[in-house]
């Protein structure tokens, strides 16, 4: 059963996050937040991760902490989830139209942490969201998560649109990422026998 549960609090948030990367993308998630409520629930539909989320945070400070905190602790679950990652295809790519805008997203399940963000707004905000805060967010999911992550959004001009793309191309790419390998269900797929360390 690849489910995990975690529970993050500090003075800024009290979290807790259940995953199950087996599920059919149900979803229930409260960060305060709505323009990120919903960015998540993208997350879970399109990656087939059933996903609870509830947050509490500093959000009359802004909305910085429960960003970043939220995408550690969904980090963290998925990592923990995945235990040792054997069996995995590894490897997940997706290329996300929506509207005028198209996104690219790469990723490895190495656990080697890494983020390559190519991804420009021409607005500052979107709801009650500071649109510098996504990068928080996905560096953040790909540190705790043990993910090599590249996004890239080829063109567009919708804000909204941009920002969801992104979201839908790592819940695509992760589900073909997470997917077991019935060729090799029992196997770390690395010629070193582990994930993780050094190339």
């Amino acid at each position: 059963m690849r489910q995990a549960t975690i529970e993050r609090n500090t003075t800024e948030t009290r979290l807790k996050v259940v995953v199950d990367l087996d599920g059919s993308g149900v979803y229930r998630v409260d960060t305060g937040i709505g323009f990120l409520d919903h960015m998540l629930e993208q997350l879970s539909r399109h990656s087939l991760m059933d996903l609870e989320l509830q947050c509490e945070g500093d959000l009359h400070i802004d909305a910085h902490h429960t960003t970043e905190d939220s995408a550690i602790a969904i980090g963290q679950a998925v990592g923990q989830a995945l235990g040792n990652r054997a069996g995995i295809t590894r490897y997940g790519e997706a290329l996300i139209p929506m509207d005028e805008t198209l996104t690219r997203v790469a990723l490895d399940l190495s656990n080697r942490p890494y983020l390559v963000w190519k991804v420009a707004f021409d607005r500052d905000k979107l709801g009650d969201m500071d649109t510098e805060l996504f990068k928080e967010w996905f560096h953040a999911f790909a540190q705790a998560a043990g993910v090599t992550l590249h996004v890239e959004t080829l063109y567009g001009e919708n804000n909204h649109h941009i920002v969801e793309s992104c979201f839908k191309g790592l819940a695509r790419a992760l589900r073909q990422a997470m997917t077991i390998d019935p060729r090799r269900a029992d196997a770390v797929p690395s010629t070193k026998g582990t994930l993780g360390g050094t190339l």
